[in-house]
């Protein structure tokens, strides 16, 4: 019945999705503050089309959110809080685009344009499978529906606006969909993400650069310290040595390492991919558990002395990195921060000055496979693709997801249904019209599971 209304729908669909795509909703670029209103009023306007009792759109302290409610008559009846955000990537450079980035365009089985994935066209799935459900009377719990136009600028006014209206959007599960899958033929369901710590480390030596054959030897040389300090923060196991960084880090169970290890990877082709002869990590564990369950360390940034054409020869005045912490769950970002800070002041010698600017982080987060909301997203998936989706970690990291969990203190199901041929955030952006229609009965599954 769905695959059939879907169908039937299908070219007034394609007329909405159209009508998002062209609203021009770039959060990061101030001559796109009106369409960012303009987009919310669009998206209001969608929620009543689809039977939302209520939709409006309500102030924060940047772009406005999109707020929507469906309260069945059973009291008892669950309430999902589905989120999504409608601001887009600019779409620079516009010459790398082989289609209008502001018209949705069809082609081969895909439509292309920027938000055609991210997070407009997901963001439509959720909206679709509301619609059918609600037209068809076989809605059998509330849903709530918020839209923020901040997400691609790291969500600044979310975290207040959730704390000004806990109460309104109180609900016993959220489900978003901006995530991908691991491929088309292979579905799966986001469990985890990383979260982040981020640092700048400044060396200082001498009050100025000294000549390196007067002092050299003499003097410590800031860059080398640096780079001492800085190995061993990770032993040759490929354990990060600072004290008690592991101390929350849970084990991962072994059913998730099973799911693991059914994923589909070749790892020569992911070796030759990057151009490099030999993957490494921490002992025990293998790659897609390491890049995704697993804390990483990383120097992301490194500079100092000189640089520039020729030769100078100096022993630097400073020197200078940026590190970073990809986080698993448990792990709270601002305690990895003091402990990185204490560290890395306990490795300076005396011979330099050393200090630790932490820059920005967020939480982790983790889905138990074995929640009620998470199996009815299994057998949404399980009926609409035909095949059991995969728990799978993604190694990046989305902060609004931990602000959900902090604030209104329940879980998220990421059931997204991205691919990674979909381009998000780069040009020619697009979407695959098979999944999309999988997707749609995917989510109205999951309500029927829930």
């Amino acid at each position: 019945m769905i695959r059939q209304y879907i169908k039937d729908n299908m070219p007034r669909i394609m007329d909405e999705w159209a009508s998002l795509v062209a609203i021009p909703s770039v959060s990061c670029q101030q001559e796109h503050k009106p369409d960012m209103l303009k987009m919310a009023q669009r998206w209001q306007q969608l929620l009543l089309q689809a039977g939302a009792q209520k939709a409006e759109i309500m102030p924060s302290e940047g772009n406005p959110m999109v707020y929507g409610e469906y309260l069945c008559k059973n009291t008892n009846a669950k309430t999902v809080l589905v989120y999504g955000h409608y601001d887009v990537m600019p779409v620079e450079p516009l010459e790398a685009w082989k289609t209008n980035p502001w018209q949705l365009t069809e082609k081969d089985g895909r439509v292309y344009g920027r938000g055609a994935d991210d997070d407009k066209g997901q963001t439509l799935i959720q909206v679709k499978a509301f619609e059918y459900l609600v037209k068809n009377n076989l809605l059998n719990c509330n849903v709530k529906f918020i839209f923020e136009g901040e997400e691609e600028i790291g969500s600044p006014s979310l975290s207040k606006f959730l704390l000004e209206h806990k109460d309104l959007l109180s609900c016993d599960i959220i489900l978003v969909s901006d995530t991908s899958m691991i491929g088309k033929d292979t579905p799966s369901i986001t469990t985890g993400l990383r979260g982040l710590a981020y640092w700048q480390v400044d060396v200082t030596g001498p009050n100025r650069d000294l000549h390196s054959g007067h002092f050299g030897g003499a003097v410590a040389n800031t860059i080398n310290v640096l780079c001492d300090m800085l190995s061993q923060l990770i032993n040759k196991k490929g354990i990060i040595t600072i004290p008690h960084f592991y101390d929350n880090v849970l084990p991962i169970p072994q059913q998730e390492r099973d799911m693991i290890a059914q994923i589909p990877f070749d790892e020569d082709k992911y070796k030759s991919a990057i151009g490099v002869q030999e993957l490494q990590g921490e002992e025990g564990y293998s790659t897609l558990e390491r890049n995704s369950c697993r804390p990483s360390l990383d120097i992301c940034g490194i500079w100092g002395g000189y640089t520039a054409e020729g030769s100078k020869t100096v022993l630097p005045s400073t020197a200078h990195a940026k590190v970073s912490c990809r986080l698993v769950a448990n792990q709270d970002h601002e305690q990895i921060s003091k402990l990185f800070v204490e560290y890395i002041q306990q490795l300076a010698p005396k011979s330099v000055k050393v200090e630790v600017t932490p820059m920005h982080g967020g939480q982790g987060y983790i889905c138990p496979i074995d929640l009620p909301e998470y199996k009815a997203a299994e057998a949404g998936f399980e009926k609409a693709f035909g095949k059991k989706p995969l728990a799978a970690r993604r190694g990046g990291s989305i902060p609004i997801i931990s602000t959900f969990e902090q604030i209104l203190e329940v879980k998220t199901i990421l059931m997204g249904f991205g691919l990674e041929q979909n381009a998000i955030h780069s040009p020619n952006e697009s979407f695959d019209l098979e999944v999309f229609e999988k997707g749609i009965e995917a989510v109205v599954e999951f309500y029927n599971n829930l």
